[in-house]
């Protein structure tokens, strides 16, 4: 039974097994999940990506690859691409930077998460997954002190324990969760 959201946006962030993760949860979400989804995997910068291609074919809503300036849409997922970071222009507009490199990801995920913060404040759900790195920490902090939420992958249960271990000893969580339940929980969600 799908239950009305409090929230206006959701951001996801992975690294080093993330690809399965983000198979697994996207191909959980319901087709009538209204809300943008703006995903941040760490890739290499110096080939073009595929990941929006492969992870269109197991998810009911469409999965893009992100523009400069391209409006906020919602029911749909949007990727960062390889050697640009994804920004929450406004409400209504994504933004591409070149920004230097964060803990040396360009994409990264605190930009991501700061700027969501910044413009939704606790219109915000954040979803960090599993990653070698501690990328997300300083997002997930933005998100919770702007009233917005955010879900973590167990560290145990993830592929690499290292970024959600991170953001949990530096931000906490209003959730800590095994994959299959944050899948569980998304499967509810609609705006």
């Amino acid at each position: 039974m799908s239950q009305r959201s409090r929230f206006d946006l959701v951001v996801i962030g992975a690294s080093a097994g993330g690809v399965s993760a983000l198979q697994a949860l996207l191909s959980a979400f319901p087709a009538t999940l209204d809300l943008p989804v703006l995903v941040v995997l760490h890739l290499p910068r110096d080939r073009p990506s595929r990941i929006a291609d492969l992870l269109d074919a197991g998810c009911p809503l469409p999965v893009r690859e992100a523009e400069d300036k391209q409006p906020l849409q919602p029911g749909t997922v949007t990727f960062a691409p390889p050697d640009y970071h994804l920004l929450v222009e406004d409400r209504a507009t994504l933004a591409l930077s070149i920004d230097p490199p964060v803990l040396f990801s360009r994409p990264a995920i605190d930009p991501l998460f700061e700027s969501a913060a910044d413009v939704f404040g606790d219109g915000v759900l954040a979803i960090l997954l599993t990653g070698a790195s501690s990328d997300g920490s300083d997002g997930v902090a933005a998100v919770r002190q702007a009233g917005g939420e955010a879900w973590i992958q167990c560290p145990e249960e993830a592929y690499s324990s290292m970024m959600p271990a991170s953001a949990l000893a530096h931000a906490g969580a209003d959730a800590v969760l095994p994959l299959t339940s944050i899948c569980t929980r998304m499967k509810g969600l609609t705006r």
